[in-house]
């Protein structure tokens, strides 16, 4: 019995123990739980913090975006109002131009119908001092007719009593003394009517041509014997000159014109008396620093091209000479033939230059008197045409240019016109005297012409002729004014020892048949050139 109760307190001790294992457990849990809660609630409240803080910024920077959406709204609004406003005022500036333009056309009208009204007073004073003179001079001879009578019985009764003459002899001493005295009258009316005539006519001539002039602006510089070429940079001045100058005396040997890379900053100056090689060398060079690359071989193939397009450049020169003189419809050969004529000169004046600006003066001119405007316009055109042909086609410049242009189908009139010029063949219509009118005035305005010019290209171009008419000489040029001669040989006609021979040859010769200033520097040079083409 013992032994049982001692087993069964020793049950209730293992479950007393085990209840407060399971209490323990339980508190255990509960503080756990409780801890969980306390960190729950404290990361529950930092993140609640932190999202109030996002929150906020989201906040700010929705103010911030608000704010910067008004301001640029406002701007666009104000833009859109300043557009409105320069729209209005476009607007008001579109509409005082057209009022302006309307106001200067009507003063236009005013004025040409005040010129017309003029004229037409002035033709009818003119007419009206005709008649008033034609009556005057009636009126004196009925007057001078009664007198004649009342004082030819007179002084036949005087004569016959005081000279002791019979009637008949007194009245034909009267019929001669009244005869005479007539004439005298009747002369001095006459002399007075023509001079107010000439008076009359020389003021509307002077009229018309400064009317004819101040309608055309030209220059009033002759041409001159240099071009100037704006360089891209001033590293180009090195390239042109080329290692040891050789690429300047490569270009200066082929086109025969003087390269001056020192004289102006920022540019090239070409120099040369003629102009047909100062233009190939523009057009070359130009091509040659457009292309950056320059050097002898380069420099060749540029020179080349330039040369080929000589018939393009005259037809460019000629098509542009004729949309500035007004002139349409003409044959393309005559094109041509007229954009030759932008390398000819005349004492110092473009010729082309001329026949542009004289068939402006002749419009202008035959608009004032009444005459053919466009036959006026196109005979002036067309009137030193010959001059690009006479070295081909023997006979003087008008002659020539007439037969050029009627066989190119132009009209008669403007073949007289040109032919006519130089009064060569007679002038048939006012038009061809006009052409004449437009020429002396283009001709002889100031600055115009200069003589000076003429005498010394004559006198380079004797210089390269002397020189050329050396055996085995195969091109001369004149360099530097005229201050140099450089002559290319045949090399297989002329050896290297032959050279310097030639060189005092040709000096001899131009110190003997030449008139010059100063000294002429003579250079000669043989150059062999071999290639080949490996395939």
């Amino acid at each position: 019995m013992l032994g049982g109760r001692s087993g069964g307190s020793g049950s209730e001790a293992h479950v007393k123990d085990g209840s407060l294992l399971v209490v323990v457990a339980l508190l255990g849990a509960c503080l756990v739980a409780l801890l969980l809660v306390l960190v729950a609630r404290r990361e529950a409240s930092a993140q609640r913090a932190q999202a109030a803080q996002d929150v906020a910024s989201i906040k700010d920077e929705a103010r911030t975006l608000l704010a910067d959406a008004q301001r640029r709204e406002q701007r666009v609004v104000e833009r859109e109002a300043a557009l409105e406003r320069d729209r209005t005022d476009l607007a008001g500036m579109e509409k005082s131009a057209r009022e302006a333009s309307t106001l200067a056309a009507q003063a236009e009208r005013r004025a040409e119908r005040a010129l017309q009204d003029a004229e037409r007073a002035a033709d009818r004073r003119r007419t009206d001092a005709e008649r008033t003179a034609a009556q005057v001079v009636a009126d004196a001879q009925q007057l001078a007719a009664t007198d004649l009578a009342t004082a030819r019985r007179e002084a036949a009764d005087e004569l016959a009593s005081v000279a002791g003459l019979t009637a008949d002899e007194a009245r034909a001493e009267l019929d001669r003394r009244l005869l005479d005295q007539a004439q005298n009258d009747a002369a001095g009316q006459v002399r007075r009517i023509e001079a107010q005539a000439r008076r009359t006519a020389d003021a509307k001539a002077r009229r018309v041509v400064a009317a004819a002039l101040q309608r055309t602006a030209v220059a009033t510089s002759s041409q001159t014997s240099v071009t100037v070429l704006a360089l891209p940079s001033e590293e180009m001045k090195g390239r042109i000159i080329g290692k040891e100058g050789r690429n300047i005396r490569t270009f200066e040997a082929l086109t025969g014109v003087n390269v001056l890379v020192d004289d102006q900053p920022g540019s090239v100056v070409l120099s040369c008396f003629d102009p047909g090689r100062r233009e190939v060398a523009q057009v070359a060079l130009e091509a040659l620093m457009e292309d950056g690359r320059i050097h002898p071989q380069r420099i060749e193939a540029a020179y080349a091209q330039a040369l080929a397009g000589d018939d393009e450049r005259a037809d460019s020169a000629g098509h542009d000479a004729a949309e500035r003189a007004g002139v349409t419809g003409l044959h393309p050969e005559v094109i041509r033939t007229l954009g030759r004529l932008r390398l000819r000169t005349s004492f110092g004046q473009n010729v082309l230059e001329h026949l542009v600006e004289s068939a402006l003066l002749a419009a202008g001119i035959a608009a004032e008197v009444g005459a053919d405007v466009e036959v006026a316009r196109r005979g002036a055109f067309l009137h030193d045409i010959g001059k690009a042909l006479t070295a081909q086609v023997p006979g003087t410049h008008a002659a020539v240019g007439g037969d050029l242009v009627r066989r190119l189908g132009e009209s008669d009139v403007v073949v007289n016109a040109v032919a006519a010029h130089h009064d060569e063949v007679p002038t048939e219509t006012v038009e061809a005297v006009l052409v004449q009118v437009a020429d002396a005035i283009s001709a002889s305005r100031p600055g115009a012409r200069r003589e000076e010019i003429e005498q010394y290209v004559e006198r380079l171009d004797k210089l390269e002729s002397l020189v050329a008419a050396h055996q085995g000489v195969r091109r001369a040029l004149a360099m530097s004014a005229g201050r140099e001669v450089r002559v290319v040989v045949e090399p297989s006609e002329v050896d290297d020892y032959a050279l310097p021979q030639l060189a005092v040859a040709i000096a001899r010769h131009i110190e003997a048949d030449l008139t010059y200033p100063g000294e002429i520097k003579v250079t000669v040079v043989r150059e062999i050139r071999a290639s080949a083409t490996a395939g």
